[in-house]
């Protein structure tokens, strides 16, 4: 068998330890936009911000709020798709793993199923902004030229 341009191996310990990494990132970053949000508006921070799908609402002003630092969470998690996973093709499931782990994480906080509308539409819009810039910004970095170098090299 030819060896191929950028083939891969599946190695389960590199995927896994690349999900664990951008499930940190993504609370991570949450954590800080929710903490620069909540410094706007002089309100403490919680863990119902992130976990409690009830938070989350366009009649609130803490509400838009939310829904604001999980939009912009979307973004710096994209950024952290371009420097951690490399790859555009692996993009939109690193974004689905992340958001189905916290789907599973807001249900087990809440001890019943997600059912409120508005989570569903911050958390569809965020998966689509975080798939599609961070595959755009991956594609761009992978069809960069490669520089050949025509002139031999002596160490003379």
């Amino acid at each position: 068998m030819a060896p191929q341009f950028r083939s891969y191996v599946w190695d389960p310990a590199l995927i896994l330890s690349q999900i664990t990494l951008m499930q940190a990132i993504y609370y991570s970053s949450l954590g800080l936009w929710l903490a620069v949000v909540d410094s706007l508006v002089h309100n403490s921070p919680s863990l119902d911000q992130i976990f409690n799908y009830e938070v989350l609402g366009f009649s609130t002003s803490p509400g838009r709020l939310a829904m604001m630092a999980f939009i912009l969470n979307a973004l710096s998690c994209a950024i952290g798709l371009l420097y951690f996973i490399r790859r555009g093709k692996q993009c939109l499931d690193f974004t689905v793993t992340i958001h189905f782990f916290h789907l599973l994480g807001c249900w087990i906080y809440n001890a019943h199923f997600p059912t409120a509308l508005t989570w569903w539409l911050v958390h569809t819009v965020c998966t689509a902004l975080m798939a599609v810039i961070g595959e755009y910004l991956c594609m761009r970095t992978e069809l960069k030229e490669i520089p050949l170098n025509s002139t031999p090299k002596s160490n003379v």
